[in-house]
C-alpha cells in the first residue's frame, strides 16, 4: 500500500527524516512512536503532501505521489488524515462538516452523502449530535466527528497524527475505541501516537524514531518487551518506570 525510498527530508540546515525505507501492507496497522521532535509527524505529513521531500520516493497504491504533475486535490481525497487539532469548521454542524467534501470532491448527491455522513456519524456513536456544532461538542466527540469525516471519502489508508494528544485523559478512550474498530475492520493505517497501550494492544508493527531516523521496527510485544536498539530501549524503560512506580507505592 505505502512504501518510502531512500526518504529525505529537510527544514533549512536541519534534517528532518534520514535515508527513510519502510513498507505499509494493506489492511495493516502500524503505530510510529519515539520522543518529542523524532519527525514521527513530519514522516506521516509526507503521505499527503503536507510536508514535501527533498529527495528520495513515496509510493502509494504504486504511484509516485511526489512527482511534479500529481493532482493534488486527487491525491488528498482519497487519504484519510485526521490531525490533534480537530480541524473542523465551525460554523457547519457535525453532519455538514461529514457532508461537504462527499457532495464536492465525489459528486454525491445530498441525499447519498446525508446517508453516508448519517452512517459514519452511527458508528462513531454520535449520530444524536449530527446537529450540534463543534463548539456544543467535547474534545473526544469533535475528534471522532473528525474521524468520521475523514471517512465519508472512504479512503483506502487512513493517517492519524497523534489524535488524542489535545484530549482531556477521560476523551482519550472513546477515540482510541474509534480506532480499534477501524484496525479489526480492517484499515489500513498510520499511526502517530503516545498511546503506547494502544500500539501494544493494536498495531501490526512499531516504528520506532529519533533524530529522523527509524531505529526499530517490531512487533509490539518485541518491541515493548525486547527493544534492540539502546535508544528504544531507553525510551520503553522511560514509559515503563511511572508504571513500577505506581506498582511498587500500591
Amino acid at each position: 500500500m505505502i512504501e518510502f525510498k531512500q526518504v529525505n527530508k529537510w527544514f533549512g540546515d536541519y534534517q528532518a527524516l534520514h535515508d527513510i525505507n519502510e513498507t505499509v501492507a494493506e489492511g495493516e496497522v502500524v503505530v510510529v512512536c519515539g520522543p518529542s521532535g523524532s519527525g514521527k509527524s513530519t514522516l506521516i505529513r509526507t503521505l499527503n503532501r503536507l510536508e514535501p521531500i527533498q529527495s528520495g520516493q513515496i509510493h502509494l497504491k504504486g504511484q509516485d505521489i511526489h512527482r511534479r504533475e500529481l493532482d493534488l486535490n486527487q491525491l488528498r481525497s482519497g487519504i484519510g488524515f485526521v490531525f490533534q487539532q480537530f480541524n473542523l469548521f465551525p460554523h457547519l454542524t457535525a453532519l455538514q462538516n461529514c457532508t461537504l467534501a462527499p457532495t464536492h470532491l465525489k459528486r454525491l448527491s445530498p441525499q447519498q452523502a446525508r446517508e453516508r455522513a448519517l452512517a459514519l456519524l452511527e458508528r462513531v456513536g454520535l449520530a444524536h449530535k449530527a446537529q450540534a456544532y463543534p463548539s456544543e461538542l467535547s474534545g473526544g466527540q469533535q475528534q471522532r466527528v473528525a474521524i468520521a469525516r475523514a471517512l465519508t471519502m472512504q479512503p483506502p489508508v487512513m493517517l492519524f497524527d497523534e489524535p488524542t494528544s489535545a484530549l482531556d485523559p477521560e476523551m482519550v478512550g472513546e477515540v482510541l475505541q474509534v480506532m480499534r474498530d477501524l484496525a479489526r475492520d480492517g484499515m489500513t493505517m498510520v499511526c502517530v501516537t503516545h498511546e503506547m497501550g494502544f500500539a501494544r494492544e493494536v498495531a501490526d508493527r512499531v516504528l520506532f524514531m529519533d533524530a529522523g531516523k527509524v531505529l526499530e521496527r517490531a512487533r509490539p510485544d518485541d518491541f515493548f518487551v525486547r527493544p534492540q536498539h539502546p535508544r528504544a530501549q531507553q525510551f520503553v524503560s522511560d514509559i515503563r518506570s511511572p508504571h513500577q512506580v505506581l506498582a511498587a507505592a500500591a
